[in-house]
């Protein structure tokens, strides 16, 4: 079975022996924008189609702890890039590449994160969910300032061939909220941290910790006084991890939008940056 738009999305099955997905990001014509949210008036993160429906930015994947470190001082190029936010533990945290090879696998370590997984045609229905992952993050690259959207890696610092690989994701965007924006004193804008991955075999090892000083860093690059994020109010790890990391709760769901009809509340945490 094949599925294509007008040549610049291909969708090759052949089941049950293999599955093939090719998916072009020379010339994209995303299949999947009527999935972002409308109601943010800049950008943009793509839903989850999940069994659950749960979004990408509401999910965390590891749960290490703080500590010290910094980057290498190199940062805006010109054109939006940077050198390394954050190099700690091991790790190290940059802008990502918008090279072919690079989009993949961070489209990879996202959907290995927030995919549940189903008990038929699983293997078909995570390549779907992967092309999705995909198409959003192509979406949000297409449509955003570089200084209003930044997709920020951590990788190793080297293995054992002297090579590094990316093993963490964090997306960072720039919004103004009205219903956010009323719990941050004099902010006009905010830095909207989502979609933060962690590659399994990596998890409970700092990484997640890592991305978030990563955010920090860039908030304070880029301006910004705020950092925001959100929570499932009953995710303990999660919400430990962010209070470690300094972020605090100051709101949640109202119930009739989420407890009363069998949805996950989320809670609003928000951390207030040092721009001195």
């Amino acid at each position: 079975m094949s599925l294509s738009h007008h040549n610049s999305f291909t969708i090759s099955i052949k089941y049950p022996h293999s599955f093939n997905l090719f998916m072009s990001i020379k010339t994209p014509r995303l299949l999947f924008v009527k999935k972002v949210n409308k109601s943010q008036q800049q950008l943009y993160h793509c839903k989850s189609i999940s069994s659950s429906g749960q979004q990408l930015q509401e999910l965390v994947v590891d749960d290490g702890g703080g500590g010290g470190g910094g980057g290498d001082g190199k940062y805006d190029d010109g054109q939006g890039q940077f050198g390394n936010l954050v190099k700690e533990h091991g790790w190290q945290v940059r802008r990502m590449v918008e090279e072919d090879d690079e989009m993949r696998s961070v489209a990879n370590i996202q959907a290995e994160a927030f995919y549940d997984p189903v008990l038929i045609f699983n293997d078909v229905f995570f390549q779907f969910f992967q092309a999705e992952v995909l198409a959003g993050l192509l979406y949000r690259l297409r449509n955003s300032p570089p200084d209003r959207y930044a997709c920020l890696v951590a990788e190793t610092t080297t293995n054992s061939e002297g090579k590094q690989q990316l093993v963490g994701v964090v997306d960072v965007t720039v919004f103004r909220d009205a219903s956010v924006l009323e719990h941050l004193r004099g902010a006009d804008e905010y830095l909207y941290v989502s979609g933060i991955a962690v590659l399994r075999n990596f998890r409970r090892k700092k990484v997640a910790s890592v991305l978030l000083k990563s955010c920090e860093m860039l908030a304070r690059f880029w301006g910004y006084e705020y950092l925001v994020l959100r929570a499932y109010e009953d995710d303990l790890g999660a919400r430990t991890l962010y209070s470690n990391a300094g972020y605090k709760v100051v709101s949640s769901d109202p119930v009739w939008t989420t407890t009363w009809i069998g949805k996950r509340r989320r809670v609003l945490m928000i951390k207030q940056c040092n721009l001195t």
